[in-house]
């Protein structure tokens, strides 16, 4: 993460934009947990990347007035580092976040078990007739997980968490108040219909928000303004190849490759990221969500389709049967 963006980070609810909905739950289980001098329960935060679970990790832990220990999953192979983690940095009442924690290790995951319920860890010693089990106590702590992939945890470590939260992607006018807020603490001004501009091109995601910030101060001091406006605002982000609508270059080559080169579609996901030039598991996980959630792109058994709105939206001629459902739609 760049460092600005850390020394942004909110260190309050208060701070923290958007997600209302999960804000108001977290007001109640922190106080709570304050007001009975306990540690929060076990928290998994999942929803797509960019949504800010890290973030929120971290205003956890300030709320709570205790440390916080960040890890991985993939960082965690083995039983042994998870016991490091646990049992030689942690305070009563700490948090420990665990990002990409669908990625844990099986084992690491099993000795995870008993940490969550009993606060408690056995580590085995030696090997064979000599080896011998050693039961660390450990203070009661908080796990906050996060993951973008909450399909991929297990039955078993999902129901030790108290508390499963999803964060929604954000709306342009969140957004704008995101990018407004660190606009502020850089200290350069931003008028807001220039936030509302970045926000309608993040893709409903605060991380690509706050990148887009960057870009667009970066073009305004090359220019020598003081002073951010919406036409300066659209001119960069025209000039980044970011669309009206949030879609980059690669985003655009997609739709063109259904449309131009497979007639719309139906075009199977292995031949559209050949086609395209990437492998199918960067196609399925960063393109077609967004493109789907856009409404421009459309998933059907026979293949990927793209719908009426796509044509509109790349300026082509609508074929008489391009993704019928979706024919009075925007795209938006």
């Amino acid at each position: 993460m760049p460092v600005e963006d850390v020394a942004l980070r909110p260190a309050s609810l208060a701070d923290y934009v958007g997600q209302a909905r999960l804000k108001e739950k977290m007001r109640v289980v922190l106080g709570a947990a304050r007001a009975r001098g306990e540690a929060l329960d076990h928290l998994l935060l999942y929803g797509p990347p960019g949504l800010g679970k890290t973030t929120l990790a971290h205003v956890v832990a300030n709320e709570l007035g205790v440390g916080i220990r960040v890890t991985s999953g993939p960082a965690i192979e083995k039983p042994g580092d998870l016991a490091a983690i646990l049992a030689n940095a942690v305070q009563p009442g700490d948090v420990v976040f665990i990002d990409e924690i669908h990625r844990l290790g099986r084992a690491a995951e099993e000795h995870l078990y008993p940490a969550m319920e009993d606060f408690a860890i056995d580590l085995v010693l030696g090997q064979g007739p000599s080896a011998r089990t050693l039961r660390l106590d450990l203070p009661r702590f908080t796990l906050i997980g996060a993951t973008t992939r909450p399909g991929l945890i297990s039955g078993p470590l999902r129901s030790r968490f108290g508390i499963l939260e999803h964060l929604e992607h954000y709306t342009d006018e969140e957004l704008a108040d995101g990018v407004a807020r660190d606009a502020s603490l850089l200290g350069f001004a931003l008028d807001r219909d220039a936030a509302l501009e970045i926000g309608r091109r993040s893709r409903g995601t605060m991380r690509v928000a706050k990148r887009l910030l960057r870009r667009v101060r970066d073009y305004a001091e090359v220019a020598g303004e003081d002073r951010v406006g919406r036409e300066r605002t659209r001119a960069a982000l025209d000039e980044l190849g970011v669309d009206d609508l949030g879609l980059d270059r690669r985003d655009r080559t997609v739709l063109e490759t259904v449309i131009v080169r497979f007639a719309g579609g139906p075009v199977g996901v292995g031949t559209l990221a050949t086609a395209v030039g990437e492998d199918r598991a960067t196609l399925e996980e960063v393109y077609e969500p967004f493109l789907i959630r856009r409404g421009l792109l459309q998933r059907t058994a026979r293949g990927r389709v793209a719908t009426a709105a796509a044509y509109r939206h790349l300026g082509r001629p609508e074929p008489v049967d391009a993704a019928g459902p979706l024919q009075g739609g925007t795209g938006t």
